[in-house]
């Protein structure tokens, strides 16, 4: 499995933890990940491997304090590991587990069932609703309708001045844009550019079928009148714009309100709730996994989306049939995000998509 991580600078003092600092680390982290509570060194040093009293614990705790990469929260002589510190254990020391046969066939056929017979949005919103059950996060899908394999096109007018192009994807999508049509266009252009479209359409995304009619611009122009030529660009630019607008799906949100352990916590998911409601910025950060194959893990203030709110998420990208990314996946939760089960099960789903769409279904 490829973790593709965004690099955090790491000072010296992280770099040349010894075995034993790193061990301690770990179950401040681990213990963090299981409950949310901070762990106190005598809890700490009763589930080490190693014989340690409780104060030599204290010593490395505060060399680790020292380090950034744990705090005491309040008054607590307990531990939690900071931003910095949970990133240091993403990159360092996190195992990555993996799924059940159960959990993989569960998963396969509950995407391959709503892709089934439905549209493309019907999968991606049940994988979605499947990541938000496994993991209960937010489950996250954006993507692009650029990509959807298209098997029809046709120009209706509505009035002199204007006509609809209807969209007809592969997956049974449509869509509808206005057109504005040039002076004196007679009825038979649309039908003729229809038929035109429709012949070199079929099994090409709206990019596609845009780069190759603008490269054979000249012979559309031999071959169609002017008129025509010219509704056949306008239509094909009309839909090529808008069809690259990002799509997002957003499923289980009311998983966040589960085990909040304080006042605090409510506050923080008060404001991850603000921080879903911009799709933008949501749509900017899950685009971010586009840039490289694999899983990515963003955590906390590391991206301005989170800074308040204090949150995690963990994405990875699918791909189509010329295994071009069209779409990236993930969960969005708390900082403390059992990230060993949720990246295998994150990077598994965005494979199951990619077969899906691969198969067209």
């Amino acid at each position: 499995m490829n973790l593709s991580l965004p690099p955090v600078p790491q000072g010296r003092a992280v770099a040349e933890l010894n075995e034993r600092s790193r061990e301690i680390f770990r179950q401040i982290v681990e213990t963090y990940l299981a409950t949310g509570e901070p762990v106190g060194s005598r809890n700490i040093a009763r589930a080490l491997p190693m014989t340690l009293s409780p104060a030599s614990v204290r010593n490395v705790m505060q060399d680790l304090e020292q380090a950034g990469l744990i705090y005491a929260p309040h008054t607590s002589a307990g531990r939690l590991p900071t931003e910095v510190g949970l990133r240091f254990f993403v990159d360092a020391l996190l195992e990555v587990g993996d799924l059940t046969s159960e959990e993989r066939e569960r998963i396969e056929a509950q995407v391959r069932a709503a892709a089934t017979g439905h549209t493309l949005e019907s999968a991606l919103a049940e994988a979605s609703a499947l990541l938000s059950g496994l993991s209960r996060g937010a489950g996250v899908v954006v993507t692009t309708k650029q990509n959807a394999r298209l098997k029809h096109i046709e120009f209706v007018r509505l009035d002199p001045a204007r006509a609809l192009v209807v969209l007809v994807a592969e997956d049974g999508s449509v869509e509808n844009r206005l057109l504005d049509l040039p002076p004196g266009l007679p009825a038979s252009a649309l039908v003729e550019a229809s038929n035109y479209l429709n012949a070199r359409i079929r099994g090409k995304s709206l990019g596609e079928l845009k780069t190759a009619i603008e490269a054979q611009r000249n012979a559309i122009r031999q071959e169609l009148d002017a008129l025509t030529a010219r509704l056949v660009e306008a239509g094909l630019a009309t839909t090529a714009g808008s069809a690259e607008e990002r799509h997002l799906i957003v499923r289980g949100q009311a998983n966040l309100l589960e085990d909040l352990k304080a006042a605090e916590d409510l506050e923080r998911i008060r404001l991850l709730f603000a921080d879903l409601e911009t799709q933008t910025d949501v749509i900017d950060l899950l685009s971010r996994a586009e840039q490289g194959e694999g899983v990515r893990i963003f955590i906390g203030s590391e991206n301005k989306l989170f800074s308040l709110s204090g949150s995690s998420m963990i994405a990875a990208p699918f791909h189509d049939s010329t295994q071009t990314i069209v779409g990236v996946l993930g969960v969005i939760g708390p900082t403390r995000l059992n990230y060993a089960r949720i990246v295998p099960m994150v990077d598994y789903t965005a494979k199951v998509i990619s077969r899906v769409l691969e198969r067209g279904r």
